[in-house]
């Protein structure tokens, strides 16, 4: 089991981090390398020999190879972001760049996104190194730039040119999963991530005819945006269950003494109650409007306009998203995606799931384990490229009434101080294992 210096560390590295302002706005302003240097430099201090390495200056990733006792055995990459999303800082009760200690919680933006794992991850392969510890299989570990925008600098760039860097590696596992959720009836749940939505961020843009805003024009270039945008957004899907899903509402069922009828899903929602928002994001695809841009004068009709769509499609749906699309923006509207990144299945009847379903539960013995399917997206999409198959598990015991998913991008961004130790004692009893 990690030492007691480890669970102190823990709460020390996720502060640090926290302090260090690693702010992406999606414009190429961010600057991981203080963040990189740190994690660096602790990594180094445990024996390790970290590499830093850049496609633009200041855009840094770390990668390590912490060498297995089994040199037959595939290797595991566990990977986490140093990036994070914008913070208002009067919209917060603490400075977002303060990690401040409070109560008994870390403060700050990063705390569950991601910068708890990243300092989960620092503290066991240091606890490894004072006792002495090697794990069966090597350990990759990378803490990536840029995951909260395109990732071209952080996982995108490791793995298209750094691959020698994960030779061996066939699973992975990171962010967004083997958290508590508490269904409000007494039940805890830890939901460990076996897939993820694709991503499919679209840029649409449609023409016409410019003129004054006082003559009559058929050809108006808004009104046939908002009229496609307008579909979009009352376009219903229809039900699509990856294996991932299916797996996921039958164990919540059983969980539940319900019996799986994957005939009526919605009815099987609803009768999970708050459990089903596990999984009710993740049946469908999805396309949501989110950004308009239009005109610049209000007499003036312009002869463009473009929207942004944020798109997410599951595994197996991506022709069928495509088609739909087509058709709702109609032949007025064109279209084109601005990101774009694959839909990822990982098995769950895996000697690995079975290991970290045994990690939670050595520690949290009143827990259901169940896997699930993120609704967005990670790393794990571009590190896919290298034929590693990744899992969300960076594990957080919390307490009944803490919103752990609303915290994601949202103010007031915290993580307990015992959820830290938490996650640090199943890691390090699943990273020993794996």
């Amino acid at each position: 089991m990690a030492d007691e210096r480890a669970l102190d560390e823990v709460v020390t590295f996720t502060s640090d981090l926290i302090r260090i302002d690693t702010t992406n706005r999606g414009g190429g302003d961010c600057q991981e390398r203080p963040a990189a240097e740190y994690a660096a430099a602790r990594l180094a201090e445990a024996g390790l020999e970290p590499v830093l390495l850049e496609r633009t200056p200041g855009r840094t990733n770390v990668v390590a190879r912490l060498e297995g006792s089994d040199p037959s055995a595939d290797a595991l990459l566990v990977h986490g972001h140093l990036d994070v999303v914008p913070a208002e800082a009067a919209d917060w009760s603490v400075h977002p760049f303060s990690g401040e200690v409070r109560d008994g919680v870390v403060w700050g933006r990063g705390a569950v996104d991601m910068k708890n794992m990243d300092a989960m991850i620092l503290a066991v392969v240091r606890s490894w190194a004072r006792e002495g510890i090697r794990p069966r299989r090597d350990v990759v570990i990378a803490f990536t730039a840029d995951e909260e925008a395109s990732a071209e600098d952080g996982s995108g760039f490791l793995a298209d040119r750094h691959a020698h860097l994960f030779e061996g590696c066939t699973e992975g596992i990171s962010e967004s999963g083997a958290f508590t959720f508490h269904d409000g009836g007494g039940r805890q749940i830890y939901p460990v991530a076996a897939g993820e939505r694709g991503t499919a961020w679209m840029k649409l843009t449609a023409r016409g005819r410019a003129g004054h805003g006082s003559k009559v024009n058929r050809e108006n270039a808004v009104t046939r945006l908002a009229a496609a945008i307008t579909r979009i957004g009352e376009h219903e899907w229809p039900l699509r269950l990856t294996p991932t899903v299916r797996a996921a509402l039958t164990e919540l069922a059983a969980v539940y003494g319900i019996r799986t009828d994957l005939s009526d899903v919605d009815a099987l929602l609803e009768k999970l109650g708050t459990a089903g928002k596990l999984v009710e994001a993740t049946v469908r695809n999805s396309a949501n409007p989110t950004m308009l841009d239009a005109g610049y004068k209000v007499n003036v009709i312009p002869g463009e306009a473009v929207a942004h769509v944020d798109g997410r499609y599951l595994s197996g749906a991506e022709d069928e998203f495509r088609a739909t699309m087509d058709r709702l923006t109609g032949p007025d509207v064109d279209w084109e995606f601005a990101h774009h990144e694959v839909a990822l299945q990982a098995p769950v009847d895996t000697p690995t799931f079975a290991r970290m379903r045994a990690a939670i539960e050595e520690f949290a013995p009143e827990g259901h384990v169940v896997p699930y399917c993120m609704s967005g997206g990670t790393d794990a999409k571009q590190f896919s490229r290298l034929g590693i198959t990744g899992y969300g598990f960076a594990p957080l015991k919390l307490p009944e009434g803490f919103d752990y998913q609303a915290l994601f991008h949202g103010v007031d961004e915290r993580v307990p101080v015992e959820a830290l130790r938490f996650g640090v004692r199943v890691l390090d009893r699943f990273m020993r294992t794996a």
